[in-house]
């Protein structure tokens, strides 16, 4: 664990006291929750492959906050870590998933079928429309804590997988490492391509070791279905597309990831999966369904009225701006998405997406003709 102590077995003969963080100036779930007691009980446990409390909480004690959004500040090494560190990790859990109790069980829904409406966002205010979800390969370590030769494995495997699509899905794998200039400038100009991590709540917890070793990217021909491969999960799959058919993407989002995962149980491999926290993946946030559903919308009105952010979360949905979560909005163009992942099932997600979108664009309509949104408020979802 190259940015922590993690692996110092000499810090046992210190205290808890003396080891525990200064969290004083900390604005993250992690924090919120740790408390010297906790850290005294859970300090010297480890999990099966050997990641500890301190590699759980590194990259919260080192990002003490962001501007943007209260970010969770801790990660898993592999899957045992929910179970190992849960007296950390369920509060935690609770906390950022809207008070998500360890006894609660989590539904999965990917029946397209299911969504009501979703093709008549208007383009002229919804410029595209994208949904993603990570996936983990159960029996390898997570990316903060995951060896070159397991990273190499889950990429060979991925790569077997996916270059069995065909149909829409059909396209090609193209590693960080080997990739043309040409390539990588295409994949830039495609908005498709992940860099080195730079943000540092990816760093300090290691999950950017050996960059680009066994990273890489796949998508289709048609640019509207893409997978990375180990970045922040083993798997993150998108589909997205220009305009504002979100049943258009989800339905190709379903398909492509119920294949994948056909394909992976044929040689004997599934995903992280339990009742309780559904997909295991690294970051606590994304536990769940880990789905993102999310459009760049154009709001230059609503955006200014003091209302924006509590309608935004009556709707339970967040905003970014169009670069990614460290952005701020540019040209009143914002990425809207729903800000839970866990408890709701994928279905219901996409849905609290588009009747939400649906309703901002005609509150936006409505301010530019002059007029007021008052009897527009929603109610709280």
């Amino acid at each position: 664990m190259p940015f922590g102590n993690s692996h110092n077995k000499l810090k046992m003969n210190y205290t808890a006291e003396q080891e525990y963080p200064d969290l004083s100036q900390h604005n993250n779930h992690m924090a919120k929750v740790l408390t010297p007691e906790m850290y005294a009980n859970l300090r010297d446990k480890e999990t099966p492959s050997g990641f500890t409390l301190d590699d759980v909480i590194q990259t919260g004690v080192d990002n003490p906050g962001h501007p943007f959004i209260m970010t969770v500040g801790c990660v898993a090494g592999d899957e045992e870590t929910y179970d190992v560190f849960k007296d950390l990790l369920d509060p935690v859990i609770e906390d950022r998933h809207g008070g998500y109790k360890p006894t609660d069980k989590h539904k999965t829904d990917l029946n397209p079928e299911n969504l009501q409406g979703g093709d008549d966002l208007d383009p002229n205010y919804v410029l595209s429309s994208r949904v993603r979800t990570g996936r983990s390969i159960r029996g390898f370590c997570l990316p903060p804590h995951c060896s070159r030769g397991e990273r190499r494995t889950i990429e060979n495997l991925s790569v077997e997988a996916l270059s069995s699509l065909e149909g829409e899905f059909k396209g090609k794998y193209y590693a960080l490492k080997n990739m043309t200039e040409e390539e990588q400038q295409q994949l830039i100009d495609d908005h498709f391509l992940f860099d080195k991590p730079v943000s540092p709540l990816l760093l300090a917890s290691g999950m950017a070791r050996d960059w680009p070793d066994a990273r890489g990217i796949w998508h289709n021909d048609d640019k509207t279905f893409l997978v990375w491969v180990n970045e922040e999960d083993h798997l993150r799959v998108i589909s997205m597309q220009k305009g504002g058919n979100m049943r258009e993407v989800f339905t190709r989002f379903c398909t492509g990831l119920t294949t994948i995962e056909g394909l992976f149980k044929e040689k004997s491999h599934e995903f992280m999966w339990n009742e309780h926290l559904g997909f295991v993946l690294t970051c606590p946030s994304n536990l769940g369904t880990g789905l993102r559903a999310g459009v760049h919308v154009k709001l230059p009105n609503l955006s200014k009225n003091e209302k924006f952010g509590e309608i935004l979360k009556r709707l339970r949905l967040q905003k970014r701006g169009t670069g990614g979560v460290d952005t701020a909005a540019v040209g009143g163009v914002f990425d809207i998405s729903n800000a839970d992942r866990l408890g709701f099932s994928e279905v219901e997600l996409v849905q609290m997406v588009v009747d939400g979108v649906s309703l901002l664009v005609e509150m936006e309509k409505r301010l530019e003709g002059g007029q007021s949104i008052d009897d527009f408020m929603p109610e709280q979802k």
